[in-house]
C-alpha cells in the first residue's frame, strides 16, 4: 500500500530555521502525509553554482542547509522515501551515498534529469544507461538501489522512433520515481508509460496541471502550469490506481504557482485530495 508524502523542493521556501521545519513538518503530518523525500543538495550547505542553477530551474530551495535534519525528521516521526543525490556523488562514493540515505531510513537514492547535459546525443544517452546501472550494482552492495526520476526533456526523441526515456527503460534494470506532470507536459501517454513499467515504478511524483486567473484574461489562450490536486485536468485518479499497484510512496511535488503563494497551503490541498482517493481505493 503506497503511502502519501510530499517533495522537500515544495517547502524549502518556509523551512529556513528549525522551528519552521518543525512547524511545516507538523502541518505536512497532520494533512494526513506520512513522509518527505528529501534532497542533498537541500540538507547540506551547497555552493552558489548549484544554488542559481536549481533557481534557474524554477525550484526554490530555500536556506535550511545547516539544519539539523536528521533531528528533525526523527521528531517529526517523518519516513523519508529516497534521498534525491547527483549521479557524480554516487559514482564518486557509493558507500557514502548509501550510507546517508541508510541514515534517514531511505532505501532508495533517486537520480534526477541532468543539468548540461546532451539528451539529444543517442551516444550520450546509451552512455547514461550504462552509468546508471552501473551506479546501481555499487549501491546494491550497501543495501540501497538506485530509481531515475524524468523531467520532460526525457521525452525527445534522439533516435527515430524511441525517447530518452524508452531507452533508460529498454537498457537499465534500475527503478524508476515516474513524474506524470513532466510526462504530460511533453505529450506523452504518462499512464501508459506507468504500465509499462509496472513493478519498476518504485515511486510516483504526482502534481497537477491546468491555469489559474486571477483576472480577466487578454487572451483565450492561456499558460497552463502546476496546481494543486483535483484544481486542473490531468487524469489524477487513473494515475493514482495505476501508481498505488506499485509504488511504495506517492509524493506530491510542485515548484511554483502555489495557491495564495503559499507552499504549505497548497500541500494541504493536494493533501486532502490524495488521502482521499487513497482512502476510496483502500
Amino acid at each position: 500500500m503506497a503511502y502519501a508524502a510530499v517533495q522537500q523542493i515544495q517547502l524549502g521556501s518556509v523551512m529556513n530555521r528549525e522551528n519552521e521545519a518543525e512547524a511545516v513538518l507538523a502541518r505536512a503530518k497532520a494533512a494526513g502525509l506520512a513522509g518527505i523525500e528529501l534532497n542533498g543538495f537541500m540538507i547540506r550547505p551547497i555552493s552558489m553554482p548549484v544554488k542559481m542553477l536549481t533557481r534557474a530551474a524554477g525550484m526554490p530551495v530555500g536556506n535550511g542547509g545547516k539544519l539539523d535534519w536528521h533531528g528533525i525528521i526523527r521528531r517529526s516521526g517523518m519516513l523519508v522515501p529516497s534521498l534525491h543525490l547527483t549521479l557524480g556523488e554516487v559514482e564518486k562514493d557509493p558507500q557514502a551515498a548509501a550510507k546517508e540515505a541508510l541514515s534517514f531510513g531511505a532505501q532508495y537514492i533517486t537520480i534526477t534529469a541532468m543539468y548540461r547535459y546532451d539528451y539529444r546525443d543517442p551516444a550520450r544517452v546509451h552512455e547514461l544507461a550504462k552509468r546508471l546501472d552501473a551506479a546501481d550494482e555499487k549501491l546494491k552492495a550497501y543495501g540501497v538501489r538506485l530509481l531515475y526520476h524524468n523531467h520532460n526533456i526525457e521525452f525527445i526523441k534522439p533516435e527515430p522512433g524511441k525517447t530518452v526515456y524508452d531507452i533508460l527503460m529498454d537498457e537499465t534494470h534500475i527503478g524508476f520515481e515516474f513524474d506524470s506532470y513532466w510526462a504530460v507536459d511533453a505529450g506523452a501517454d504518462a499512464a501508459g508509460i506507468m504500465e509499462t513499467l509496472g513493478d519498476r515504478l518504485r515511486m510516483y511524483h504526482i502534481n497537477d496541471r491546468g491555469c489559474r486567473l486571477n483576472k480577466t484574461p487578454v487572451t483565450p489562450i492561456l499558460k497552463m502550469d502546476s496546481m494543486e490536486l483535483g484544481c486542473g485536468n490531468l487524469d489524477l485518479d487513473r494515475f493514482i490506481r495505476i501508481a498505488r499497484q506499485y509504488a511504495e510512496a506517492i509524493i506530491i511535488e510542485s515548484h511554483r504557482n502555489f495557491v495564495n503563494g503559499d507552499p504549505v497551503k497548497s500541500m494541504e490541498i493536494s493533501a486532502k485530495f490524495l488521502t482521499k482517493k487513497l482512502g476510496e481505493n483502500a
